[in-house]
């Protein structure tokens, strides 16, 4: 049987990848440091996946999968040595913490004269993260290896719109394995980063030029369902859909979605009608209540999500390109500067936010006095007195 490592059994890794995987034929490894989520796969052999949409809900089990601990270096080698397909959903911080695992694994498969190309899909939310995953692996390698590594391994970025909260233990019913996700379920990726032939994996697009997949995940999607916590989070609401359920907020979160669209529309030359659908159909998921998706977990990590290429900032430098004013992006970026971000840690200045400016200048990679800057703080003061910072 086929064998695939999947590097992070998170929600994502065991929501979606690990789904895919595994109804596509494939034993399914899980690469992972929590010992409790690594010690119940191993002896279940399978976990429940809960998909729900509206008021309904239904369940399905995936089934031949069983898991490694991160920390065992030698076992993850071996897998990794013996794999067909490999995959990642570590999260962006944590893929320099996997790379000398995935070296080893890849050292490990060379030694055995295994000469099969092995295709890593990356499904991390960064721009480039193909480039950025390589360049981490070549560090840990030899020269003969780089030509190895060079010839015989893809790394291929992938769009992940598959939307999975944080499972509570109200959520997980006593399975710690146990996830809810939306019914979308598709799998864009990069059909040029593969090498040999392209395997048949369930839902999966292979698309190319991938760039306007990758853009349209962080500057419409990421970005939209960022706003949306922001103003939920001035509005006092706890949850996505309770924000977007509000309709001053989904019509800000819309048209900041549209202002990107228009502007990804002209970058791509791909019809504006086609990218209008995809932001009317997120505003629809956004709003489903099972989810129960909060306003902290997708609001967090700021420094991350206000850095000039993510999804906020990058939209609207994207938008400024294409001579598109992005009232709407400068809307949510205000609120985000109100937000406290419970991972930014005592002393930091997008905790207590006593300088927006210094975000502005110093996370944002922004100048004083442009138009964007100027926007931003005018609509900060807005929504700080209450005059009209929720209003479309």
């Amino acid at each position: 049987m086929k064998k695939a490592v999947q590097y992070g059994a998170g929600n994502i890794g065991r929501g979606f990848i690990g789904q895919l995987l595994s109804q596509s034929g494939y034993e399914v490894v899980f690469v992972d440091v929590n010992t409790q989520v690594v010690d119940k796969m191993n002896e279940d052999k399978s976990y429940p996946i809960r998909v729900v949409s509206g008021n309904e809900s239904y369940e399905i089990r995936i089934e031949n999968v069983r898991a490694v601990n991160g920390m065992d270096l030698p076992s993850v080698a071996e897998e990794i040595s013996e794999a067909d397909i490999m995959a990642t959903a570590v999260g962006v911080n944590i893929l320099p913490g996997i790379a000398v695992p995935i070296a080893e694994g890849l050292k490990e498969r060379w030694r055995k004269k295994n000469g099969k190309p092995l295709n890593i899909i990356i499904c991390e939310n960064l721009l480039d993260a193909n480039h950025y995953l390589k360049e981490l692996i070549k560090k840990e390698l030899n020269e003969e290896e780089l030509l190895y590594l060079d010839q015989l391994v893809g790394f291929v970025e992938a769009s992940i719109g598959r939307m999975v909260p944080v499972m509570t233990p109200e959520l997980q019913e006593g399975n710690i394995l146990r996830v809810c996700v939306e019914e979308y379920a598709e799998l864009p990726v990069d059909k040029d980063g593969f090498k040999g032939e392209i395997p048949d994996i369930r839902n999966m697009i292979p698309f190319s030029p991938f760039d306007y997949y990758i853009q349209r995940k962080l500057f419409i999607h990421n970005m939209g369902h960022a706003i949306t916590a922001y103003l939920g989070y001035l509005k006092g609401c706890r949850y996505i859909w309770e924000a977007i359920s509000d309709r001053n907020i989904r019509e800000i979160s819309r048209s900041a979605m549209l202002e990107s669209a228009c502007a990804l529309s002209m970058e791509h030359g791909i019809a504006l009608e086609t990218v209008q659908e995809h932001v009317e159909d997120l505003i629809r998921r956004f709003g489903n209540r099972q989810l129960n998706d909060t306003v902290e977990r997708v609001g967090r990590d700021l420094k991350r999500k206000l850095s000039p290429n993510d999804r906020i900032v990058g939209a609207l430098n994207l938008c400024m390109k294409e001579h598109i004013e992005p009232r709407y992006i400068c809307k949510g970026l205000a609120a985000a500067l109100h937000f406290k971000d419970p991972l930014s840690g005592a002393g930091s200045v997008l905790l207590d936010l006593s300088d927006p400016e210094e975000v502005l200048e110093k996370v944002c990679g922004m100048k004083n006095g442009s138009w964007e800057w100027n926007h931003i703080l005018k609509e900060y003061k807005n929504q700080g007195d209450g005059s009209s910072g929720l209003r479309p």
